[in-house]
């Protein structure tokens, strides 16, 4: 009989029983760490809250030396999806010392969804949900020249009182122009 002989079969057996063993150890530790990190994102996740037309006006009538830009957009409202990034990016920078607002117009029970769509777009900005089905009630103290149509944004300066507002997707550089004109 051989002393250094090794039999194949038994080593390759263990071998793979060890590989098979730090496999299922690291596919765990894996799942946890994938788990751990969608809950804790969904913990962190921003989401909207649901409003009343006069918690809006109270907005609209805030005393501060920042100015407001109160974005009016709805999922179904492909223009309003589009230019959400150029608000995130104004948000984030925050060059202007603005206080950006993302006002949705679907209906509350929606609500759910748009905190899907706020965490799977990361969204940072407050964004509120107005529950106000009557349109017409409301719109024109928002703005006496909306038709009703969004995107629509508004921007003021509580502080001297000036305003603008635009119904229109923004494109790049153009709410920056709008927060300017208002200094």
């Amino acid at each position: 009989m051989d002393l250094y002989k090794v039999d194949d079969t038994s080593c390759s057996k263990k071998t793979d029983i060890l590989m098979h063993s730090k496999m299922r150890v690291w596919g765990k530790l894996i799942m946890a760490v994938t788990v751990f990190f969608f809950v804790e994102k969904a913990l962190m996740a921003q989401s909207a809250t649901v409003i009343r037309f006069d918690e809006l006006q109270k907005i609209l009538q805030t005393k501060s030396d920042q100015i407001q830009v109160l974005n009016f957009w709805a999922l179904w409202c492909a223009p309003c999806i589009k230019e959400l990034p150029l608000l995130e990016k104004l948000n984030t920078e925050n060059r202007f010392n603005a206080k950006i607002t993302l006002i949705n117009l679907d209906y509350a029970d929606k609500v759910e969804k748009v905190n899907e769509f706020i965490a799977r777009k990361n969204i940072k900005s407050e964004v509120l949900l107005l529950d106000e089905i009557d349109y017409n009630s409301w719109i024109d103290k928002v703005d006496r020249g909306w038709s009703g149509a969004i995107p629509a944004t508004l921007v003021f300066n509580p502080k001297t009182g000036k305003r603008k507002f635009v119904e229109k997707e923004l494109k790049e550089g153009e709410i920056e122009k709008l927060i300017a004109s208002l200094n």
